[in-house]
């Protein structure tokens, strides 16, 4: 019997539910209706103009963007989707009694887990998400990947239904990355990292860090979940797990690629840390955490690797740590940045044979658990491989996101992020010039408005005491940040010129907005 038989005898629906019931179309999958929907909408085309990590405008067109990484993620997922499928029969049967595992499903949440994300990469996240709780008086802020799901089930629209995508169960659950809201971590008692859900952090009373639904859509979040009965709360589903873990890789591996390519990532600094670490373990052993110094070789190496097994001591050890160390060395630091990349078919030819050896490799090294530890989930990467992810993603952290002129560049672009805000909710709020706010803008909030409305209805304890006045005033500013949300890099720097009166022009500019 196939999965797909299997996972449809195990559910009542088999997760292919729809919000809204629509005739089927003959001879088409549910699912690749999903898919379907998700890439033809527009705010997948949009992340061809959203950074990844580091702007294509300073790097020419060698560096992924939002768009580019998404479809590596998708292409990385169903491998491992298939990988499953033609696994071992016990595998195979541990798959379908938790809900199965369908390529086409997680090739959808792959598209689909970018979508939420804002101008100017993750300090733009970050930048929104101060934004929106201080300055705009959003209780749950902005996540990128709540803005993904509230996207697919509120935001865009598609022929059966005028408010979200209307999609499956099985791939809006698989979108939900960390299943829970913001504020409901909020009450919660404090528990050492190792307890608590990757992602969650140790926000105490400002809730979990990392989130996919925000409250108006947390009663979606759950009916998405309801279909997979096997699966514990605070969990993800396996088709989430798999997505999860292939946007580990194409983040860990593809965007190594990236550095190289745009001659970012140099073999000095890379082999000085890492050899300096291999070279020192007596010298590390006895130093405390205050006395490491970053800014010294092997140092901040060294302040992962007690980081990691800190919070993850089920899997985290130390000479599996260290023999990734050793891989990474030989193969990343002696291989591929032995030569400088000089834009040659050889220098090509190289990069691409580093990746493809290293994606091949991690998405094969796939281990399924029917009990998984709260910080893994059902579908994880093996040990092995889950130690060279923690360290290529290190060489990306350090040599990479920690250089002074990307945050130099950052810092700036956060300032548009506030910008806008402020200029938007200022317009909003000039009772002689609001109406001329743009129209989509307008639209937003009557809708986030009615969504609050109805949240205040169902659940008034999450709106605290406010009344009607409260409910339009967290609409706004929701809609706010849905509206910042959706632009692309270029449209954020444009429209906050416009609103700060330093563009030269206004028609084209303002066009569409």
């Amino acid at each position: 019997m196939r999965i797909m038989d299997i996972r449809n005898t195990t559910h009542q629906d088999g997760g292919r539910a729809r919000a809204v019931t629509e005739d089927s179309r003959p001879g088409e999958d549910e699912f690749r209706i999903d898919i379907e929907r998700i890439r033809f909408s527009p705010y997948f085309s949009r992340l061809s103009a959203v950074t990844q990590v580091i702007p294509q405008a300073g790097a020419g067109t060698v560096v992924h963007n939002r768009l580019t990484h998404s479809l590596k993620v998708s292409a990385v997922a169903r491998s491992i989707a298939i990988g499953l499928r033609n696994a071992d029969e016990p595998t195979r049967k541990l798959v379908a009694e938790l809900g199965g595992c369908d390529p086409v499903v997680v090739q959808a949440a792959a598209a689909a887990h970018d979508l939420g994300h804002p101008p100017f990469g993750h300090l733009g996240e970050q930048e929104l998400d101060r934004v929106a709780r201080h300055t705009l008086g959003l209780p749950d802020g902005f996540e990128g990947n709540a803005q993904s799901f509230r996207i697919l089930t509120a935001l865009d629209s598609c022929d059966a239904s005028p408010r979200g995508l209307n999609l499956t169960r099985a791939v809006r659950a698989a979108v939900l990355k960390y299943p829970w809201t913001r504020n409901e971590w909020r009450a919660m008692p404090d528990r050492p990292p190792q307890l608590l859900p990757r992602g969650v952090g140790l926000g105490g009373g400002r809730g979990a860090v990392k989130y996919s639904a925000y409250d108006i859509e947390s009663l979606e979040m759950h009916d998405a979940l309801s279909v997979f009965p096997q699966i514990s709360n605070h969990q993800q589903t396996l088709e989430c797990s798999v997505m999860d873990i292939a946007d580990d890789i194409a983040y860990a591996v593809h965007d190594l690629d990236d550095f190289h390519r745009a001659g970012v990532l140099q073999y000095s600094p890379v082999s000085a840390e890492l050899r300096h670490w291999l070279d020192s373990a007596k010298e590390f052993t006895g130093l405390q955490d205050h006395e490491l110094d970053q800014r010294r070789p092997g140092h901040g190496l060294e302040v992962t690797w007690r980081r990691v097994a800190d919070k993850d001591p089920a899997i985290a050890d130390a000479e599996a740590f260290r023999a990734s160390v050793q891989r990474v060395c030989h193969d990343l630091v002696e291989g591929l940045l032995s030569l400088p990349y000089d834009g040659g078919l050889d220098a090509d030819r190289a990069v691409t044979a580093f990746t493809r050896r290293w994606i091949d490799r991690l998405q094969a090294s796939i281990a399924v658990e029917r009990n998984p530890g709260i910080r893994s989930g059902h579908v994880r990467l093996a040990d092995e491989a889950w130690h060279d992810v923690v360290v290529l993603k290190f060489v990306h952290s350090r040599f990479v996101l920690d250089r002074s002129d990307l945050a130099l560049y950052q810092r700036g672009q956060t300032r548009i992020i506030k910008s806008l805000a402020e200029g938007l909710a200022a317009w909003l709020d000039d009772p002689q010039d609001a109406a001329r706010a743009p129209r989509r803008l307008h639209d937003s909030i009557e809708a986030a408005t009615e969504e609050y409305r109805q949240l205040h209805a169902s659940s008034p304890a999450l709106l605290g005491n406010g009344g009607r006045l409260e409910i339009e005033r967290l609409g706004k500013a929701r809609a706010i940040v849905d509206y910042i949300a959706s632009f692309t890099d270029a449209q954020a720097v444009s429209v906050n010129a416009l609103l700060t009166g330093t563009a030269e022009g206004i028609w084209e500019v303002g066009r569409g907005l």
